[in-house]
Parts: structure tokens; sequence; C-alpha cells
């Protein structure tokens, strides 16, 4: 199968182990590491006054008034979106890539989910406020979740970065919102409806970002969303449907685990077991080569394991040491994700019910990259690595990187978490508008809080301000790019129907 080798050629037979520093790539990337390289002295961080980095904030206003961060009218000049999306599958398992334009169809709402470098090509053209955070790059509600921290305790964050780069806080929130104006459509909302959970999103982002600019730098630190707080809230302000409704999926999200994921994607062969087959979405190893290849391979992922391990700190590496690989297959993932190069690795501890599952997942290039520049880091793995753990109050304890050449000579990089960890997603295909508003305002708040680790809470606070003009901006930015959302997803149609691109459906 052609899929094969494209597949393969992600996993090839040389992996580069990590280094303990993040070269950089450009000019303006961080120079503290070849300071210290050098024996120079790592340069001063500056650490201006609370009413300096406040005036920062206002002064932004003059650069990017609020006011005008409602405005959305595609250019002249703006690309074909469907060119974009072209481009950026250029990169992609081929033979995967109808099945990324098929998820993408199902809806505008699922065309806006991968469609993140269009946006991010039209809010490049936008006044920026420079007020810098650590960008999630692609903040739409699908990506916010629960996951299991260290303590085994349920958190809701942001669960996908991808696309993390540092860039203007506004481009996460204008996205954020945007997300929440195509859902409301995709359910049926009201214009009325739609505009009150709109300025939900932004006012919570408000809001948050003040009370976190107003906390220590350790109580920030240290800040996190609990679901059992989350829990409390439905409970006091759902109906009983809605409440029924959530306590189920977070059942569900908490008994996610690497045992169920063993009992769900695993049968006993010859006395162990193996991940099943269910392609093209789920394509065990043996299926992609065979004889002397399969061993070579298998061989290959325990080098990557043993690479990747070396990215942990010592106590989780110890603890990555007590489990052997025992298989591996190929999996398609997610939606704008689909075609980028994805394997998980079912690994065994004391016995066959302590199994550990591990997705490797390749990061490749930011869709922001061409906007904001390139990453400070030489390793697109450790990009999303880093970010994350920069934005996350706590992440997964094997979350970690490797970067590897493919058997067609290309270097690409990958990062690593558990398969399976507490994972929980918003069902927002059964919310009603009280449900969604409840939940814009904690993707607001999940969001500046992570904003508020990774940049100024104080200067963006004062950009804000105590009332509501970017609220409303945002809030009308957010319709005017939902009806942007509606042509360009009529555009992908356009281009299936005439056969410029080929859509598989219902996978």
């Amino acid at each position: 199968m052609a899929d094969v080798q494209h597949a393969l050629a992600g996993a090839g037979a040389v992996v580069t182990p990590p280094r303990g520093d993040s070269r950089a790539e450009t000019k303006s990337a961080p120079r503290a590491g070849k300071r210290e390289r050098r024996g120079l002295k790592p340069k001063a961080v500056p650490h201006p006054t609370v009413a300096e980095r406040a005036a920062t904030g206002k002064a932004a206003r003059a650069i990017a008034p609020r006011s005008g961060q409602g405005e959305w009218e595609p250019g002249s000049d703006r690309r074909d979106p469907v060119e974009l999306l072209e481009e950026q599958a250029a990169s992609r398992v081929p033979d995967l890539v109808p099945i990324r334009y098929g998820r993408m169809l199902v809806s505008p709402f699922t065309f806006f989910r991968g469609a993140a470098y269009p946006m991010a090509a039209d809010l490049a053209g936008a006044a920026r406020t420079g007020l810098e955070v650590q960008l999630c790059g692609d903040a739409h509600l699908s990506n916010f979740g629960a996951f299991a921290g260290p303590d085994r305790r349920l958190m809701f964050s942001i669960n996908d970065f991808d696309e993390t780069l540092p860039g203007p806080f506004e481009w996460d929130v204008k996205r954020l919102v945007a997300s929440f104006a195509v859902a409301g459509r995709d359910r049926g909302f009201d214009a009325k409806q739609r505009r009150s959970i709109n300025r939900a999103v932004t006012r919570s982002y408000r809001e948050a970002i003040r009370g976190f600019a107003a906390m220590s730098n350790l109580d920030l630190w240290y800040s996190r969303i609990e679901v059992d707080e989350i829990a409390a809230l439905v409970a006091r302000e759902e109906s009983g449907k809605q409440r029924k409704r959530f306590e189920r999926n977070l059942a569900k999200a908490r008994s996610k685990d690497s045992l169920r994921a063993l009992s769900k994607l695993t049968t006993a062969v010859d006395g162990e077991p193996r991940i099943v087959s269910d392609p093209p979405l789920i394509v065990p190893v043996e299926e992609l080569v065979s004889g002397v290849e399969q061993v070579e391979f298998e061989e290959f992922v325990q080098g990557v394991i043993r690479s990747y391990r070396r990215t942990l700190s010592a106590d989780r590496r110890r603890l990555l040491e007590r489990f052997r690989y025992v298989h591996a297959a190929h999996k398609v993932v997610g939606v704008g994700s689909v075609g980028a190069r994805a394997w998980i690795v079912l690994m065994l501890g004391r016995d066959e019910n302590d199994p550990l599952f591990l997705q490797l997942k390749e990061a490749q290039a930011s869709v922001l990259e061409p906007f904001l520049g390139k990453s400070a880091f030489a390793k697109h793995g450790q990009r999303v690595v880093e970010g994350q753990r920069l934005t996350q109050a706590a992440s997964d304890i094997m979350l970690g990187w490797i970067q590897g050449t493919g058997l067609d000579g290309v270097n690409r990089d990958f990062y690593v978490r558990q398969l399976w960890d507490g994972k929980g997603s918003a069902l927002v295909e059964l919310m009603n508008p009280r449900a969604m508003k409840l939940y814009a305002k904690l993707c607001g708040n999940t969001l500046a809080k992570a904003h508020a680790r990774s940049g100024d809470a104080i200067a963006i606070a004062s950009y804000l301000g105590a009332g509501d003009p970017f609220d409303r901006a945002l809030a009308s930015f957010a319709e005017a790019y939902a009806d942007q959302n509606e042509r360009d997803y009529n555009a992908l149609q356009e281009a299936v129907a005439s056969g410029r691109v080929a859509a598989e459906t219902g996978l």
C-alpha cells in the first residue's frame, strides 16, 4: 500500500538523541544557551514595575485599538483557503489527506477545526498589540478538555499544542471566540443567543486575566482548574438533563486510562496483547512491514523509546524503564491532525494487567511560523512539549519528544504522551445555549490562565480594561469570521466537486 511507505517514512532508521539545550534557529531566538556554552554570563532578565507593565498595556491601545479588534473584511489579496490547505497537506501522508478533507467537510464547524492555517493567515494582516504570550495556536473550543494530573486528579485546560508558538495574545482569543460563533450556528442557535455566548468568552477571559494580574507569581503558577470544581458549578447551574450528561461524560473520562485502552484496542495473540487492526485508521506494524523489515522496525521503535527516555526527568525515566515494548501501530487522529504521522505503542510492566499506551505524534512546523517567525527550538517535538509545560499547571508525566530520520532520509519530529490518561472532551454537539455559555466562560477563564503563566497578565489586563469594548468587538469579529468560515467551507466543497482535491467521508 502506498500509505504504508509514507507512514514508515516518518519512522525511519536513525534516531537523533535529544540535546540538553534548545538550539536557536533565528536571530531573534533566545541566546542564553549559547552564552552559557561559551562560558559567558546569562543575560539579565528585566523586571519592570507593576506601573511600567500597566503602562505598556495601555500604550498598546494606540497600536491596536480595542474597537478595531472587531473588524474583519477579507482583502483583495487574500489567498485561496483551499490552496493553503493543499500547501499544508504537502508534508502529510498523501493517502490520509482525503480522510482529513472528508472530516472537515462534515460541517462548517469541523472545517473550522481543521482550518487553523487559513485563519492564522487572516489574523496576520491585523494590527498587533505586541503583548506576547505562548499561544496555543489553535485555541478552538474542542481543544480544551480534561486530563489526569500527576496526582491523578482530573484537571481542565487546553489540551492541544501542535501549533504552539509565542505571539500576540489576541490571536488565541479571536480563534476561541470565533469557534463558539461557528459552533453556535452548527447547533442552530439564533443571533441573540450566539451574541450572548460570544461575549461570555471574552468577558470571562478579561475578568480572569485581571484576577491573575493581581496574584502573586507563585499563586498564579500553582493555580489550576480541577474538574471537581466544574462538576460543582454544573450541579448548581445546569438542568437535570445537562447535568446527567456531564456526569456520564465525566465518568467516561475517569475510566480512560491505559488499562481501558488495553481492553478496547487490543486482542490476545499467542498469550500476549496485540493492537487490533482497523485500516486505514489503525494499522499494526506487521501489516506495514514483514520478515526482516519487521524485526528491524521493532528494533527501531525500541531505540526511539530509549532516546525519548532522555527527555524525561530522572524519576519518570526510571518509571518508563519498568515497562517493556510489546507492539506498535499507525493511527489516524483528530481532524486537523489527520495525515500527520502518528503511532501508538503498547508497553507492559509487571504483567499483562500493567499496560502503558504511548502516542507518538508528528510535530511539524507551527502554522503560525510563516507569520510570527520560526520557533526558538530546533526540534518541533520539543517546541510542543515546552509550550505545553509552560501553559499547563501540570502536564502528562510521560510528555517528551524525539527526532528521527525516516526511510526517505527526511528528519521528522515527534512528541510523546500517554494515549489515554483521564482524557475527556466536552460534548459540544449536545449543548443547549445555556450549557454552551457556561462552557464559554470556562474556556475563556482557562485561556486567560495559560496566557497569564506565559505572558504579562498585568499588561494584558491594562490593555483590556475594566469595561467591555474588547468583549463587544470580539463578539462582532466572531460572527464576521463565522461568515468567512462558511465561505471557505463552500470553497472546499467546490474543490472536491470539481475534482481538484479528493475527500473520503465516513472515516
